[in-house]
């Protein structure tokens, strides 16, 4: 997987970060598809350190567009790591405030150091693969 480090995204004093995965423990897997995610680990970073760590069901695995940003959104995210996700979707967050990072893979627990610490890899080649292809997703 091609991968660079990220510096342009902004880190805020306090944030909550939103990612979808696989299971709920932060040894679980990032979701390759951020819709279908079964769940979603919530995040809450102060200065830099994370303070608290859940993780909620995905009520909307079957959805329509924008129902997951709602429901992200009403929860107080105000970031999201993911590896896949639609064009529609990153428009209702960015409509939402909501920043953005695709191509983040592996551990949950791994993503989010590495965010915080600006040392996470990112497979700027995502949107390549063929099951994104199949689902429309560019």
């Amino acid at each position: 997987m091609p991968k660079t480090l990220i510096y342009f995204f902004k880190i805020l004093a306090h944030m909550r970060i939103a990612v979808p995965c696989e299971a709920p423990s932060l040894d679980s897997n990032v979701s390759m598809h951020f819709g279908r995610a079964p769940f979603f680990a919530i995040v809450d970073v102060e200065n830099g350190e994370v303070v608290n760590v859940e993780f909620v069901r995905n009520p909307f695995e079957e959805h329509m567009p924008g129902q997951i940003p709602r429901f992200l959104h009403s929860l107080g995210v105000n970031a999201i790591l993911a590896y896949g996700m639609g064009v529609k979707a990153r428009m209702f967050f960015e409509s939402f405030g909501i920043q953005v990072i695709t191509g983040a893979y592996g551990r949950v627990r791994d993503v989010v150091k590495g965010f915080l610490t600006g040392t996470l890899e990112l497979d700027l080649e995502w949107e390549s693969r063929e099951e994104f292809h199949r689902h429309h997703h560019y």
